[in-house]
């Protein structure tokens, strides 16, 4: 580089922050719109804007991954409570059968994550977990309605 007129920038960050982060959400409840499967789950746009924003990917797996073969896997959307178009994490994705009240985990949200979260729809902000090991610790609970609305006159 140092023969040539190039400057070089790079902005390592992101790649080394984005795979520390997972966001877990519970599917809710199936739904099913002509030949076109949903699966709701707890998280919403809110929690994680980027698939919304700008049809960022985020790989999504089930925390218990159930027996059986890809060829059980079928597309779905994968979407948030939230009644609006924007308000999903993944568009016709390849998954495993899931049934409502399982974990799934929406991975590579460490480096936009919790700082691109919102309160719309006043939602609260999901809780932050630290994970070092087999330890966990609580770094950031979950906030209330109540402290969301503190503010109001």
């Amino acid at each position: 580089m140092r023969k040539t007129d190039l400057h070089l920038l790079l902005e390592p960050g992101r790649s080394i922050v984005a795979p520390t982060g997972v966001l877990l959400t519970r599917k809710l409840y199936s739904k099913q719109n002509d030949s076109k499967h949903f699966a709701i789950v707890d998280a919403a746009m809110n929690d994680l804007i980027r698939p919304s924003l700008y049809g960022a990917y985020h790989e999504i797996v089930p925390v218990a991954l159930p027996a059986g073969k890809k060829d059980s896997w079928s597309p779905v959307d994968v979407v948030g409570p939230i009644c609006e178009s924007g308000d999903f994490f993944a568009r016709q994705r390849q998954l495993p059968p899931v049934e409502p009240g399982e974990l799934l985990a929406i991975l590579d949200t460490g480096a936009y994550g919790m700082v691109l979260s919102s309160n719309y729809n006043t939602r609260p902000r999901a809780a932050e977990v630290l994970v070092e090991g087999s330890c966990t610790r609580l770094i950031r609970r979950r906030e209330t309605v109540r402290e969301l609305l503190r503010a109001e006159m």
